[in-house]
Order: structure tokens, then C-alpha cells, then sequence
């Protein structure tokens, strides 16, 4: 970091002050009656604190052994120097201590974002350059683009333009541009506006580029059918209002212009796809099929998750899900059981070192169609009652994998292969008849003939009863079950006992004995 070459490139200024340099990046502080320059790298925080008619700023360094690289410092070349880590100013000037902290915030922040931006870049694959088309290229006006330029001011519609080699967007603005080369899309989508508010055409890349200061394998284009916002002010309306019903229509008309549009957009360039220079690439727009889409969590709110032709995705809400059927391994469905409202779909890809997808919150109406629908294309999948850790799991693979396929691979997800095991298992134990068991001798055989007998008769006797209690009421029933209970309890009673339960009750039928305060009986009354 280098604010400066030599002590002659340093302004000079007679005001001892605090200066912001925002050409060569750098803050010149006022020290023992001189102006030290720093790079604008080496600050960490400025903060501005206000005590009575003073105002303090303080500012904080980044230094070797604060969590700052040390590559970026000097450290190394000067292992004995000492760094300053913090120092305070106070200032009389309320408002220029204000604007000075302020200027270094932003410069700060600028710095920052130009050199991320800067590391971003050199991890991308070099792209080809664009060939414009001699002709009139292939085009499509008033487009929006996510994800959306960077920075400030009124955003801009733009224009996609199918060139030679690739696509370009761009906008009035001179510094909104970008370049999509055929060779670089993985998958194209078109998805008209049915229940949506827009219609787009979306590109998932192969490699990463830059949409502004963004990295991004997903490129956007889209066009709204309607107004999103509405005005929610006046009366309220009428469904049978003329005015409301034209306005209905036009949205209809707008809707179907729009879808109209696109469409042509779209086939014109698989027009231009299948010329013989570009037909090796294998490119053309998939459709989604709404109707074997599903509700669904994929990353923090919840989607319409429709599948396509290759692919399965959601393209509406951010950030996008674009998940490529070839490179699925299995898909375990987790939660899935009886009285479950919703269940999850954990996605494994061929590449064990990528993360596993998730889809929470499932609605369970949707299981058989997702189950009809991973059949039909040949995606292997099970079910599991609860959620699984999978990081763990993969890393046992990826350490071992012929012990993995050795043990019979997935197969430990299989629930239905774990039921039938035990059943199996219980059906040998049944089946399981001792060898040294003497045979049963002609007398035994006998009485076992006669108690047979004797059982199947108390059976018919017990199926008669049960056949006369089906026919009858409940309080008849009620009624019969207090008679047995008498039976049993006369029966099973003790004299002493009976006896004590007789004295008891003609105590409790004798009417009790009431007297006045004197100790007399109660008159009678006369009747005459």
C-alpha cells in the first residue's frame, strides 16, 4: 500500500488539520505539528463522539495481530517496527469533525468494494469477446435484469441483442453492459406470465461473470405484465364497475402481448441455435411445466418449484434455484409419515463434495406426484421418517467408497428393505420347531380330541351370547350387566358380610330422629 512515492508528492497545507486526500486514497493527520499521510487501507474504524462544545474522533488501525492479513503489511519487511494502533483527536469544529469522518467512511467503502470486486474478477474464466452481428441483430426492448447493476440513482430498462456469438444487455447508461456468450450457458429458460406477474427468459451459466460489481451464474431478463404496485387510495370499486372490467382487460391484452413477444424472441434464436456453426452447442429454451410444480422452502421463503425438461427451478423469488436432473444422484424424501403435514427433499449430486439441496416444508398433498414424477425420470429415491445429517455421511463416503459400495451403497435409506428384513426374521422364529419334542401318544391324542370338543362348544355357547348382546340396547345391556353383578357379588359374599350390608341399609331407610330444644318431639299436626 502506497499513498505515496516520495515526501515531495505530500500537500502541504498551513492548517494543521485533519485532510481527506481522495486522489491518491489517503488521510493526512496532524502529528507533533506535521502532516503524516495513511493509506486509506490502513484504517479500520473512525468514530466521532460529541462531549459539551467538543467533538473527539478516533481512529483505529489495522495492525499485525488485530485480525488484519498480514501479507498487506509491512511486517514482514520491517519485523521491528512499531505500528500505531489507535489515536484521538479533539476538534473545536463540531461540523467539519462530521464531514471529515464521513469522507473517510466513503472513501473507505469505495476502496473496499473496487478491490473485492478486484479479487472477484481474477477468479473468473476468461470469457471470448463479443462478435457483433453485420446485420440487424435479433432484439428485444424494454427489459429490467437481475440481479440488478450496482450503485445509485434511477434504474433503466434495457435492450438484449442477440449477436454472432453471444448476447449483450445494456442500458443508456454507458457503464451498464453485459456480455452472455452462447458457449458459456449451461441451461436457457423462457417462462411466460400465467399466475405470475412477470414474463422472463433466464440463463444459467457454466462459469461465473460479473452483472456489475455482482458474481453471478444466473442472468436474468424479464418484463412486467402488470403494475406491482397498486393504488390502494379512492373508493371502493365494483366488480360490476365499467371502468374496472377495462381495466381487466387491458392487463389481459398487455399479458398476452408481452407472452406474445417473448415467444417470438424465443424462437427466432432457436432459429439462430440451429445454425451449423452453433447446432454442436445443444442449445434451447426450456419451458417449465406448471403443472407438476410444488410448494416449497428452498432457501428462506416460500416458492413455486416447477420442473422443466433438464432441469428443476424456481426463477421468481431470489436467489434463483437451478438444479440440473443429470447430476442427481438420489433424492431422499425426510419427514415423511403418517399425520405429517409437510415433508422435506434432501437432493445428493454426483459431486459428493457439493453441498446437499434442501427443500423444506413440502406440502404431504404433493408427495405422490413428486414420487410419480422422479420415476418417470429414473431418479432413484427413498423415504426417511426423520431428517438426516448429511455432511457426515458424505464424508464417510468420500473416505471410503468401496466400503460404501461394498455395504450395498444407498441401500441403508431403504425403509421398505429394513421392514421386510424383520418380517422375515419374526416369520423364521415362528416357524422354528425344536427336533427332541416326543410324539404325542394315542391318549393324549384322545383328550385332546375330548377338550377340543368341550372348547368348541363353550366357543358356540360364547357366540351365541355375543350374538344375542349385538341385538340389544344399550340400557338393556346396562340392565343385564347389573343383574350379573348382583349374581356374582350375593355369591361371592360372605353371611357376616350380607348381614352387615342389610343393617346398614334398613339404617339408612329408618327416618331420623327429631327433636325441639327442649328434648321433645315434634307436634303433631291436627287435621280436622
Amino acid at each position: 500500500m502506497i499513498a505515496y512515492r516520495s515526501v515531495d508528492d505530500i500537500p502541504s497545507s498551513k492548517d494543521l488539520m485533519i485532510q481527506v486526500d481522495q486522489k491518491n486514497e489517503a488521510i493526512l493527520l496532524p502529528i507533533y505539528g506535521l502532516l503524516v499521510p495513511f493509506h486509506i487501507s490502513t484504517v479500520r474504524t473512525v468514530t466521532s463522539q460529541q462531549d459539551g462544545g467538543h467533538s473527539y474522533i478516533r481512529l483505529i488501525f489495522n495492525v499485525p495481530g488485530a485480525g488484519f492479513s498480514v501479507n498487506d503489511l509491512p511486517s514482514q519487511k520491517f519485523p521491528r517496527s512499531i505500528y500505531v494502533k489507535e489515536i484521538s483527536f479533539r476538534s473545536n469544529d463540531v461540523r467539519h469533525s462530521n464531514q471529515v469522518v464521513q469522507l473517510i467512511k466513503t472513501l473507505r467503502r469505495q476502496v473496499a468494494q473496487r478491490e473485492s470486486e478486484k479479487a472477484e474478477r481474477a477468479t473468473l474464466v476468461t470469457q471470448e469477446k463479443l462478435q457483433l452481428s453485420k446485420g440487424k441483430p435479433i432484439r428485444l426492448s424494454d427489459l429490467w435484469i437481475r440481479p440488478a447493476f450496482g450503485g445509485r440513482g434511477r434504474k433503466m430498462t434495457g435492450t438484449l441483442e442477440a449477436h454472432a456469438n453471444g448476447f449483450r444487455y445494456s442500458t443508456m447508461k454507458a457503464d451498464e453492459r453485459v456480455d452472455v456468450m452462447y458457449r458459456n450457458i449451461k441451461h436457457a429458460f423462457f417462462q411466460p406470465a400465467e399466475k405470475e406477474m412477470i414474463t422472463l427468459v433466464h440463463f444459467h451459466l457454466r462459469d461465473f461473470i460479473m452483472v456489475g460489481n455482482k458474481k453471478t451464474k444466473d442472468v436474468q431478463f424479464y418484463m412486467e405484465v402488470m403494475e406491482v404496485v397498486q393504488t390502494l387510495g379512492g373508493g371502493r370499486r365494483s366488480m360490476y364497475d365499467p371502468d374496472e372490467i377495462e381495466e381487466e382487460q387491458q392487463e389481459r391484452e398487455r399479458k398476452n402481448k408481452i407472452n406474445s413477444e417473448f415467444q417470438a424472441f424465443v424462437k427466432r434464436i432457436g432459429e439462430l441455435w440451429e445454425q451449423p456453426h452453433l447446432k454442436d452447442l445443444d442449445l434451447e429454451f426450456d419451458i417449465p411445466f406448471r403443472q407438476l410444480g410444488f410448494h416449497g422452502v428452498p432457501s428462506k421463503s416460500s416458492a413455486f418449484i416447477v420442473p422443466t425438461v433438464n432441469c428443476l427451478v424456481e426463477l421468481i423469488e431470489t436467489p434463483f434455484l437451478v438444479i440440473t436432473l443429470s447430476e442427481i444422484e438420489i433424492v431422499n424424501l425426510e419427514r415423511v409419515g403418517l399425520g405429517q403435514k409437510a415433508f422435506d427433499m434432501a437432493i445428493v449430486f454426483k459431486d459428493f463434495k457439493k453441498d446437499i439441496m434442501r427443500i423444506d416444508a413440502i406440502p404431504s398433498t404433493s408427495l405422490d406426484g413428486i414420487k410419480e414424477w422422479l420415476n418417470h425420470m429414473n431418479i432413484k429415491y427413498y423415504e426417511s421418517r426423520m431428517n438426516l445429517n448429511w455432511r457426515p455421511i458424505l464424508k464417510t463416503i468420500m473416505d471410503d467408497p468401496e466400503k460404501f459400495i461394498e455395504d450395498g451403497g444407498w441401500e441403508f435409506l431403504n425403509m421398505e428393505a429394513s421392514d421386510s428384513d424383520s418380517e422375515k426374521s419374526e416369520e423364521s422364529d415362528e416357524g422354528y420347531e425344536p427336533s427332541d419334542l416326543e410324539e404325542p401318544s394315542e391318549s393324549e391324542d384322545d383328550d385332546s380330541d375330548d377338550v377340543s370338543v368341550v372348547e368348541s362348544e363353550e366357543d358356540e355357547e360364547e357366540e351365541e351370547d355375543s350374538e344375542e348382546e349385538e341385538g340389544l340396547t344399550w340400557d338393556e345391556l346396562e340392565a343385564k350387566a347389573r343383574r350379573e353383578d348382583k349374581e356374582k357379588g350375593d355369591e361371592s359374599d360372605s353371611e357376616d358380610e350380607r348381614r352387615r350390608r342389610k343393617v346398614k341399609a334398613t339404617g339408612k331407610a329408618r327416618a331420623p330422629d327429631i327433636r325441639d330444644s327442649r328434648g321433645m318431639p315434634p307436634k303433631r299436626p291436627k287435621v280436622r
